[in-house]
């Protein structure tokens, strides 16, 4: 190695551009990952960051028309090897460069795992959605899509919801993008309306498919469902489909909660009562019936399933050693720690990781841009088969090398998903 230049190890220990808590954790998960499967040290240092990376500062004018905030903005690749790249926008007051860097990584092993034609996207604005007006929300997404119009595309990058968006998002992103071309455009993004060219159940598919893995796991560990707690952290759309759909298989729902409180009730919360407090009243606060706890508190309840479906980093090694739970059924990124995965995995508890468990999403995505390419449509029956078949041939893929080579869930989905990658590589070749 040529003097001037330090050891890959040594130059990780400083800071980066990429430098967060979520990106730390996301390379850390990856560099576990690698060591097991001996990686190619050239393949894993090119994975290690991501491939594109754009960062944006632009004007968005208020509704007090001489009032303008100047926001930020990412768009991340991660993998361009395996096809056009996939991901979600998010908008929220925290969102940063290595958040979304995170977020496009772990996308790229998801997509490998589920074996999307796909590689890993993100893109986020940093600003509080809750704060703005629906005409604040479409200039801002218009010009947003604007600044990133040159990286995204139908066959290049294809964005989709998440934290903070929605279908409505989606649609203004598709008309802004097909203004530029000069046609309608829909297969530029995911989860738009349907009138727009969406696809049935994608709005649920994130929640649809957790269920679909609880049910697979369930049957794996012995567990009867009908005789089943569960604690579901979160009632946005991941979380409250999840709890939609546990007590559609019977499941006691005995705490939920949002970014306004937890709820605790042994006796089991209502999911159509829960659902109409919220909308009418916009969040869980005031519900009555249950007793309100902490979130902190909330993941501590013993149950049989516990369902983080909020933020990241929710379980860690201060709170790891309280989880008493049978199944832990990752709905949202990142929420637990590498610390914390070693004490539930010494605690017995059996983990459904973010890159399986929350895979409904992206999958349903990619029916969507199938269906919007073919010019075709699948019927809301069709849609849930497909989905109940690739998540459930990824659950028994990860299992069985969770088994055959004795590691724990998370690891055996990221070596499954890396490992695909790391091929596909070597099958490229390296230009020029």
């Amino acid at each position: 190695m040529p003097s001037h230049i330090q050891p890959f190890d040594q130059r990780l220990e400083g800071k980066t551009e990429w430098d967060s808590p979520m990106f730390r954790l996301a390379q850390e998960q990856f560099l576990r990952a690698a060591r097991i499967m001996d990686l190619d040290e050239n393949i894993r240092d090119r994975l290690l960051f991501p491939q594109r990376s754009l960062t944006v500062s632009f004007p968005c004018r208020r509704d007090e028309y001489s009032e303008v905030e100047t926001v930020f903005g990412y768009r991340v690749q991660h993998v361009l090897t395996m096809g056009p790249t996939k991901g979600g926008i998010r908008y929220h007051e925290d969102v940063n460069l290595g958040e979304v860097s995170a977020l496009a990584m772990w996308m790229t092993w998801k997509c490998a795992l589920m074996q999307l034609p796909f590689g890993g996207a993100k893109g986020g604005v940093r600003i509080d959605p809750k704060q703005l007006s629906r005409p604040e929300l479409q200039r801002l997404t218009r010009r947003f899509t604007m600044e990133i119009i040159s990286m995204i595309g139908p066959d290049r990058d294809i964005p989709a919801p998440d934290m903070g968006t929605d279908a409505q998002t989606m649609a203004w992103i598709m008309d802004t993008y097909s203004q530029q071309v000069g046609y309608a455009v829909p297969e530029i993004v995911t989860g738009k309306p349907v009138v727009l060219g969406g696809s049935h159940g994608r709005e649920e598919a994130t929640g649809r498919g957790l269920v679909y893995l609880v049910c697979e796991a369930a049957s794996h560990l012995g567990m009867d469902l009908g005789k089943s707690t569960a604690v579901v952290q979160g009632f946005g759309n991941v979380g409250h489909n999840t709890v939609r759909f546990l007590t559609e298989h019977g499941v006691k729902i005995v705490a939920v909660s949002d970014v306004s409180t937890g709820l605790y009730n042994p006796m089991g919360l209502e999911f159509t009562s829960l659902r109409d407090h919220v909308a009418e009243h916009g969040v869980l606060k005031g519900y009555g019936g249950a007793e309100e706890v902490s979130n902190t508190e909330l993941l501590e309840i013993p149950c049989d399933i516990l369902a983080p479906c909020a933020l990241q980093n929710q379980i860690t090694s201060r709170n790891a050693a309280n989880i008493k739970c049978r199944l832990l059924a990752e709905g949202a990124n990142g929420p637990t720690s590498l610390e914390a995965d070693q004490i539930l995995q010494d605690q017995g508890v059996f983990v459904l990781p973010d890159i399986l468990g929350n895979a409904g999403g992206v999958t349903v995505s990619y029916f969507e841009w199938v269906q919007d390419t073919q010019n075709f449509s699948w019927s809301l029956e069709e849609i849930n088969d497909r989905l109940h078949k690739i998540m459930g041939a990824a659950f028994r893929r990860t299992l069985l090398r969770s088994q055959r080579d004795q590691l724990d869930m998370r690891t055996a989905a990221l070596i499954e998903g890396i490992g695909r990658v790391a091929e596909a590589k070597l099958l490229r070749g390296l230009f020029p």
